[in-house]
């Protein structure tokens, strides 16, 4: 594959992921390293350094674009942004460190599990929960941002799929100010880990800049369109799909480092099949939650129909 070839690959990775993040809110990393990995050829670490460098300036942008609407906590930032970059900093060093051969079933298995996440997120529907009065600990935060940093540079992505799944599904805060909030701390994680690379293997990342480009091109066009887009796709259906996709890719992988590499077709064909039936699933539970819902929210109103009728009633 020629080096055009290539830089096209990794602009359409780009194109690709800003798609999935501007329709869920997360997966940038992990849609881009997974098809830096499998299509472009880049080794674990040379995807994962690519990613995290041009993630500097989009994750600046989200935040101070959240910060400009009021959905930042920065206490929160602090709390989860700075054992993040702790945990990820870490996570690039170890992944420069390790050869081509260890670290790609590494990878590979910490992208299927992430997509495992999301295809078994996804499945639950998306429901608004009344938010609990208490707010998280500390250590709970630290904890929380020390893994989902560690994950996302080993991973080459995984901070918005490990930290926003979990801080959403609680229900301690509102989902913006969640989504705010981990989108700023996110440039923390991404600093350290881009750090870690540079250190590490500050040659390759040199050699790489053109990609570095060629994601942040594919990033920036896809940006309007996935604003247009979010507005008019299925979050559920999406999210499934980009799931499954991640453990149909990177499934394979792992079972070949342990040797099951025998019809790792049936393999794919299930995968696929599983992740059907978890999309429709979760497309059913969301019309029931939405439709629940909305009858919650008539209810009181009917009720001072009703109240005011009988109230008529017994006047006359």
């Amino acid at each position: 594959m020629n080096h055009l070839t290539t830089l096209i690959l990794i602009a359409l990775a780009g194109l690709a992921a800003q798609l999935v993040d501007g329709g869920l809110g997360m997966g940038f990393g992990v849609t881009s390293t997974t098809i830096l990995v499998m299509l472009a050829g880049l080794g674990p670490a040379q995807a994962s350094a690519v990613v995290h460098t041009a993630e500097l300036g989009t994750t600046l942008v989200s935040g101070i674009s959240h910060w400009r609407f009021g959905n930042v906590d920065w206490k929160v930032v602090a709390a989860i942004g700075i054992p993040g970059a702790v945990g990820s900093f870490a996570g690039a060093t170890v992944l420069s460190n390790l050869s081509t051969e260890a670290a790609k079933p590494i990878m590979s298995l910490i992208l299927a599990v992430i997509g495992a996440n999301l295809m078994l997120r996804f499945s639950r529907g998306l429901t608004r929960r009344k938010l609990a009065a208490k707010p998280h600990s500390r250590g709970f935060l630290g904890g929380l941002g020390l893994v989902g940093g560690f994950i996302d540079a080993t991973g080459g992505g995984g901070w918005g799929p490990v930290t926003t799944s979990t801080l959403l599904s609680a229900g301690r805060s509102e989902p913006r100010r969640i989504v705010g909030t981990v989108n700023t701390a996110e440039f923390l994680v991404t600093s350290a880990a881009t750090l870690g690379f540079v250190i590490g293997m500050w040659q390759d990342l040199v050699t790489n800049l053109a990609a570095v480009a060629a994601l942040l091109v594919g990033g920036v066009i896809a940006a309007p369109l996935a604003a247009w887009l979010v507005t008019r796709l299925n979050p559920i259906l999406l999210g499934s799909f980009v799931g499954t996709l991640i453990v149909v890719l990177n499934l394979p992988t792992v079972l070949k480092a342990v040797g099951l590499d025998d019809n790792l077709w049936v393999v794919r064909v299930l995968v696929l099949a599983i992740g059907a039936v978890l999309s429709w699933r979760g497309a059913v539970k969301a019309r029931h939650n939405s439709r629940a819902a909305s009858e919650k929210e008539q209810l009181p109103e009917d009720l001072s129909v009703e109240s005011g009728v009988d109230k008529h009633a017994r006047t006359r």
